[in-house]
């Protein structure tokens, strides 16, 4: 089976070749992305934070997500600032082709994956099914393959040469390439093919109620990639790319960070988590803390109006002003895009 190798950046930014990767096939894997040093400190918190192999709390562990410990808005201010770093942004914009100001995150949970002999269940992620991710992401299908509207990434903290756990991508091949043909409806969970995430439980039912499908998606199985990340690789993908997650070596556990942006103005993409808001009554005011230290992009990904908006106005920006000026928030952005009181 084929391993997809990561390629350099350059400069800290994704060269035009790697641009085209992604949208042309649907994936690329980078390496020298994002800041080494920041990575190395949150792979520390990591392990604090989530049982080691072995525990009695890892053998509970069979779904994805980190329950809570790694999710955006974080009381690590690290997770937050990695999250919103200034090279991802620029990336995730780069990929969509617009500016850093009409993105917008909507997921970002770094999780532990525990290495187990045979699945918990038909919706275990121990050895999933091939699938798209659009269903649990959006109220619609995605738009055709020409015009994205998100960007899903996974960063990695493990190394797949001693937890394995590969993600396994499918690429597009070209314009008319058959295994993604529209719309992607060829998967459990998608219009009334019930959910099971399981591999083997999920191919055995679509055998029986769609034997079609069934046949259909042997060619994405013989037709994957493995991605053979390295600590710190991010795999750029989409919502309309085929993927699946592969088993764990047992004794084992991988720690991957899925980050998610849409467009502005894709608002039928949803937040995967509660509302940034919703954490703004935490005791320790981290949350508040951190929006009013952040730079405008990294607030503007959270939908914080950009300067110039037409809902910033003298009231509004003294309004806000008033409620994270505690915190040092400043308001000069906002205000020098005013003129005469009205936005710019």
């Amino acid at each position: 089976m084929q391993r997809l190798q990561s390629e350099p950046v350059a400069d800290g930014q994704l060269s035009a070749a790697q641009i085209a990767q992604w949208r042309n096939t649907g994936r690329v894997l980078v390496k020298g992305l994002l800041d080494s040093d920041q990575l190395r400190a949150l792979t520390a918190l990591a392990l604090q934070l989530f049982p080691a192999p072995g525990a009695a709390e890892a053998a509970s562990v069979t779904d994805f997500g980190s329950d809570g410990a790694l999710v955006f808005p974080s009381a690590h201010v690290l997770f937050n600032d990695v999250t919103l770093s200034p090279p991802l942004l620029q990336a995730v914009a780069d990929l969509l082709g617009v500016g850093v100001d009409q993105i917008r995150l909507t997921q970002s949970d770094l999780w532990p994956k525990y290495g187990r002999a045979l699945s918990a269940s038909e919706r275990d992620n121990r050895d999933q099914r091939m699938h798209v991710d659009y269903p649990n992401h959006t109220i619609l299908h995605p738009p055709v393959w020409q015009a994205p509207e998100a960007v899903e990434m996974i960063i990695y903290h493990s190394d797949a040469r001693e937890c394995s756990g590969e993600t396994a991508v499918v690429p597009k091949l070209d314009v008319d390439d058959v295994l993604y043909r529209y719309p992607i409806l060829d998967a459990p969970g998608i219009g009334e093919l019930v959910y099971v995430n399981d591999r083997e439980a999920a191919e055995a039912y679509l055998s029986r109620v769609a034997p079609e499908v069934a046949n259909f998606r042997k060619q994405l199985y013989a037709r994957e990639q493995l991605v053979d990340y390295r600590p710190y690789d991010v795999l750029f993908y989409r919502h309309d790319t085929w993927h699946r997650g592969t088993p764990i070596k047992e004794g084992t556990c991988r720690l991957a960070h899925n980050v998610t942006f849409r467009l502005a103005s894709a608002e039928w993409v949803s937040t995967l988590h509660p509302g940034w808001a919703w954490s703004a009554y935490r005791p320790s005011q981290v949350f508040e803390r951190w929006l009013a230290q952040a730079s405008v992009p990294q607030r503007t990904a959270l939908g914080f109006p950009h300067p110039g908006h037409i809902y910033w106005t003298p009231a509004t920006v003294a309004a806000v002003a008033a409620r994270y000026g505690a915190f040092g928030f400043d308001p000069a952005p906002y205000v020098s895009a005013m003129s005469d009181g009205l936005p710019a």
